[in-house]
This record gives C-alpha cells, sequence and structure tokens, in this order.
C-alpha cells in the first residue's frame, strides 16, 4: 500500500515536471515567434555639407556659413536628484546663463528646446558632455505608460541649419549680394539672391552630404570599424575675387565723404586692370547690411554698376570719334566750326556750354562740345553708327560675373540715318548704358584697340584647396591699335587742358572724358543730372580704368565739379596703397 502511494507521488511529480517543462517551451517559442521592437544593432549619423566662401584677393573671408544647432532635452527623464547639477554643466558648456535654462526648463514635463543657435564648436562640447551626463546616470531609464517598454532620452543635440555670416558688414555690398533661408525637411538652408551670392548659386551650394552606418555602443554612439560605412562631405566650392579689402575698404569711405559733399544721390567706382580686365574695386556709396535689411535699404540692394541704366552724355563723343577715325572719315586737325555755341540741325538747336568759333577734330573732345560732334557723327551711316556701338558692346552683358544686367539700348539703324538722332546719339543722348559696360567700352583705350571684359571673380577653390582658374573672356580688336593710341592721347590731352583737367596727377598718365546728361522720367527730360568721368591712369608698369558715376548731384551739374574729384580721390588712395608709383621725374 506504501509502495503504491509512493509511486503515484512520483508519477505526480513527473507530470508536473513534464507540464511544467511543455509551458517553459511554450513561453519560449511564444517569446521567439513574437514580434518585438529590439533596438537596432546598428545606428546612422548625418551631416549637412556647408555652402561656400567668398573670398577676397588678399585672403579675407568676406561671406562665411556657420553651421546652427540645437538643444533639446526631455525634462522627464532628469534624474530629479541630479537636476541642478544639469543646470549646471550646460549653462557651462553653451555658455547660457543658468537663471535662463531653470526658466525654460521650470516645471515644464516634455521636451524642451534648450537653445536654437548653438555653434558647430560649442555643439562638439555639448554632444561630449550629452555622453558623460548618460556615463554618470543623470538621465533615467522610464516605463511607457502606453506601451509599457522601458526608454531612456537624454541631451540632444541636433543639426539644425546654418547661417550666412558676413564679418564685415557693408563692405562689398552691393556686389557681394545677400541670401535667404529656406527650409528643406526641416534643415535652414541658405539661398542666394542677389549678387555674387545669387550669380554662382550653383557652385556654392553644398555638393554632398556627410553619412555614416555601423555598429552602435550601448549608449547608441556608432562604432567605427570594418562594418562601418562613411560619405565624406563635399562643401560647395569657395570664389576667390579679383577685388582686395583693403583697396576695397578706402574708397567705400571715399565715396560717403564725397556723396555728402557733393549732395548726391549716389556714387559708384569702378577700377580695372587695364591688361586682364580683373576689377580692383567696385563700389557705391550706397550699401546695406546683408544680415539686417531694411525696408530704407531697399533701394540699395541692386548693383547700380549694372543694374542702373541712364544716359551717358559726352562719355559717348569719344567713341563717336574712334568710330570716324578708325574708317578714316575724320582726321584729328580738321577743323570744325562752333558757330559760336549755336547750331540748327532740322528743328533741333544744339548748343555748347562754352561758345567756339572753329576748333579742331581732336578738340571737339577735348572741350567737349556738342556742335562740334554732332557736325562730325554725320560722316557716319546709320548701319556704321549702329554697328560701331554694338561692336563697343553697347545692348550686350558686360561682365558674366553678376546678374540682373540692364543692358540698355541704342537706335536702330534705320533711326541713326536721321540727322538728329545721329546728332544726339553721338554726345551721348537717346543712349542707354551702365557704368560697367563704358568701362568696358573705354577699356580699348588703354589697351591697343582691344576690349577686355571686367573680371570680378578669380577662381574656384574646391574640398582640397585646389584653385581653379576662370579662364579670361576673349578681348576682341575693336579699333585699330593706331587708333586706340591716338584717341588715348586726346584723352590724355582733354585731362591737361580741357574738362578734366582736376584729374591730373603729377607723375601719371591720366586721361579721361566728361560727361553729362538730363534724366528722363516718363520720356521727359527733367532738371537734374547724372555726371560720369571715365578714362584710365597709369605708371611706367600698371595701367588702370577708372570709371565714376554721380547720380544726381546737387553741388553741380558738371561732371568737372563731381564725378572728376571722386576720380582723383581714387587714384591718390591708389597711390598711397602701392597700385600707381608715380614718377615725378617727367
Amino acid at each position: 500500500m506504501i509502495n503504491r502511494n509512493k509511486s503515484k507521488k512520483i508519477l505526480l511529480l513527473y507530470v508536473l515536471i513534464a507540464v511544467g517543462f511543455i509551458i517553459f517551451l511554450s513561453v519560449m517559442l511564444l517569446t521567439v515567434l513574437k514580434s518585438r521592437d529590439l533596438p537596432s544593432l546598428y545606428t546612422y549619423e548625418n551631416s549637412k555639407a556647408q555652402r561656400g566662401t567668398i573670398i577676397s584677393a588678399d585672403g579675407f573671408h568676406v561671406a562665411t556659413t556657420k553651421k546652427l544647432y540645437k538643444a533639446v532635452v526631455n525634462t522627464l527623464y532628469i534624474d530629479p536628484l541630479k537636476k541642478d547639477l544639469f543646470i549646471e554643466l550646460f549653462s557651462i558648456y553653451s555658455g547660457i546663463d543658468q537663471k535662463e535654462i531653470v526658466k525654460k526648463i521650470g516645471n515644464r514635463k516634455g521636451v524642451v528646446v534648450l537653445s536654437y543657435d548653438i555653434e558647430e564648436k560649442r555643439a562638439q562640447y555639448l554632444k561630449q558632455l550629452s555622453y558623460e551626463l548618460r556615463r554618470y546616470d543623470v538621465f533615467k531609464e522610464r516605463i511607457s505608460p502606453t506601451t509599457g517598454k522601458r526608454t531612456l532620452h537624454g541631451l540632444s543635440i541636433i543639426e539644425s541649419g546654418e547661417s550666412r555670416e558676413y564679418p564685415y558688414g557693408k563692405l562689398l555690398t552691393p556686389i557681394i549680394g545677400y541670401t535667404h533661408k529656406a527650409e528643406e525637411d526641416g534643415y535652414t538652408l541658405i539661398k542666394g539672391v542677389k549678387g555674387l551670392e545669387k550669380k554662382f548659386e550653383a557652385e556654392l551650394e553644398a555638393r554632398q552630404d556627410a553619412s555614416s552606418k555601423g555598429p552602435r555602443d550601448v549608449n547608441g554612439y556608432i562604432i567605427l570599424n570594418k562594418k562601418s560605412l562613411t560619405k565624406q562631405a563635399i562643401n560647395g566650392l569657395d570664389i576667390k575675387l579679383n577685388i582686395p579689402i583693403s583697396l576695397q575698404i578706402k574708397i567705400e569711405k571715399m565715396l560717403d565723404t564725397m556723396r555728402e559733399e557733393i549732395r548726391a544721390k549716389e556714387v559708384m567706382i569702378a577700377i580695372t586692370d587695364a591688361t586682364d580686365g580683373k576689377v580692383l574695386t567696385l563700389a557705391s556709396s550706397n550699401r546695406f547690411y546683408p544680415k539686417s535689411i531694411k525696408r530704407s535699404d531697399y533701394p540699395s540692394l541692386n548693383s547700380s554698376m549694372i543694374e542702373y541704366s541712364f544716359e551717358p552724355g559726352s562719355v559717348l563723343k569719344t567713341i563717336t570719334f574712334a568710330l570716324l577715325l578708325d574708317k578714316a572719315l575724320i582726321n584729328p586737325y580738321d577743323l570744325v566750326n562752333g558757330h559760336n555755341g549755336r547750331y540748327r540741325i532740322q528743328r533741333k538747336v544744339i548748343t555748347d556750354e562754352h561758345k567756339f568759333d572753329w576748333l579742331s577734330a581732336e578738340n571737339v573732345i577735348v572741350h567737349s562740345s556738342n556742335i562740334g560732334i554732332a557736325q562730325l557723327a554725320q560722316k557716319l551711316s546709320g548701319a556704321e553708327f549702329h554697328e560701331g556701338l554694338k561692336k563697343f558692346g553697347f545692348t550686350k552683358n558686360s561682365t558674366r560675373d553678376l546678374i540682373y544686367e540692364r543692358r540698355g539700348s541704342i537706335p536702330h539703324a534705320t533711326q541713326l540715318n536721321n540727322e538728329i538722332y545721329k546728332a544726339t546719339a553721338s554726345y551721348g543722348y537717346g543712349i542707354h548704358a551702365n557704368l560697367m559696360q563704358i568701362m568696358k567700352a573705354y577699356s580699348v583705350f588703354n589697351n591697343h584697340g582691344k576690349m577686355l571684359s571686367p573680371r570680378i571673380v578669380d577662381s574656384f577653390i574646391d574640398e582640397y584647396h585646389r584653385e581653379i582658374k576662370i579662364p579670361a573672356q576673349e578681348a576682341p580688336q575693336v579699333i585699330q591699335a593706331k587708333t586706340a593710341e591716338r584717341v588715348k592721347k586726346i584723352l590724355i590731352k582733354t585731362v591737361n587742358e580741357g574738362t578734366g583737367v582736376k584729374a591730373q596727377s603729377e607723375g601719371l598718365e591720366v586721361g579721361g572724358k566728361t560727361g553729362t546728361a538730363h534724366i528722363v522720367e516718363k520720356g521727359r527730360y527733367v532738371n537734374r543730372y547724372n555726371t560720369v568721368f571715365v578714362g584710365f591712369a597709369n605708371d611706367k608698369k600698371q595701367k588702370y580704368n577708372i570709371g565714376v558715376v554721380v547720380v544726381e548731384p546737387k553741388k553741380s551739374q558738371f561732371a568737372a565739379q563731381t564725378a572728376v574729384p571722386v576720380f582723383k580721390q581714387a587714384v591718390d588712395i591708389m597711390v598711397e596703397e602701392g597700385y600707381l608709383k608715380p614718377n615725378i621725374i617727367q
């Protein structure tokens, strides 16, 4: 009886063990088959590439990009006993006052953005801090009330966007242009709007973002080994200019002073190397801060050197004269009747500021006679005049380095067959051009008859600091070399004896031509003027073309009193900076 009871107990024990084993196997099977949210063995890291930098000829960064990061924390995961420690350490690493952090966190529960604009270097320190805070259990795991799973969220430093910086404020505006922000998948990108920023958007914008994929450690950080894959960031190309900051700063300051002195709406200047077209200075008195554009800045956002189209006035006389001389239609010593300052062509009466009886053809330029050039221009056919102006670059883009150029206009060949149109066009009325077009046209006279395109950008610099030079455009032969040389001598005579005497600079070869023209509003000439002086300043080794436009000066309507003094001060600055070296012994 006893043995039978014992056997039953042993059997029951085996049954219980078997049932228990079956239950264990069932649980294990369910665990294996049930879908679970296991943490990934791999992790990913991404980093945005940056927009390229704009660099001056003397190596200064005039437009740069900095990355921005935001710091995010979920207050629910901060150990209450270590909250003060978190605040103190975050304040030290971020540079944010503790009181501000306390105010942001307060009694809030959940996700809090502690800062939106953390700079890249500080962000790296904060990432290291985040790692250390986890190590020292400043953050505690929590069980989700909805899923029942344990989770841990610490301090997150997230790349949030980029900011365009202009370390020199207004310098080089509006040529450098400005940018605006664009959102792309929650990331703030920079896009060019005007100037070089817009023109070279494709070159400046980032090429390839960086990314890494690999095994993760217990804290979620990537382990870089043979199993990891990385893709390097390829930033946008840097742009190197031909413009040195040292010269640009002095020229801009001078323009600011001269604008006040001659009470002008705007004063602008261009200085180019006469041998290769490189732009040393392109400046306006009307500038703005690209980072904080105000409504009052709107008129200054345009690059007036190419976007302000105006009637050039008497500076066009030189072009007309050169066309006549190149076709052997005149001789510099031909005599022209000045008609004592008043001359009628059909219904049009042409006048001169100074009355002349007779003067030589070259003195028509030297003393800027409207009557003289109007008569000489009649020797050109309408087609010859029209094609000649086009050869000199009018109605065409002056430079490939800027955007939104207003190319102006010239009368049609048929119109130029008319005596009146031909006469008025000969001294710059009925024609529209911008400063850079005039500069390009005048480059012919200081370069043996070849026309140079102004070059603002010198080269691109890639990720490996390799410089990619931009080849110069072909310089077409617009007039014969001998014609250019003869006109050059006349421009020098204009400075020595004529309307440009205030441009003289001892020990330098200086030439140029003045121009004044009424401003047109709603198809009518009004009693306001633009004045111009375009010419050159050379020493024994260096040659530079310089052009000045003064918009609506109130001090005087004459270029000799407004544009010429600006030209002279620019030459003086170039001497001070060593670009020109006067030869005192003549």
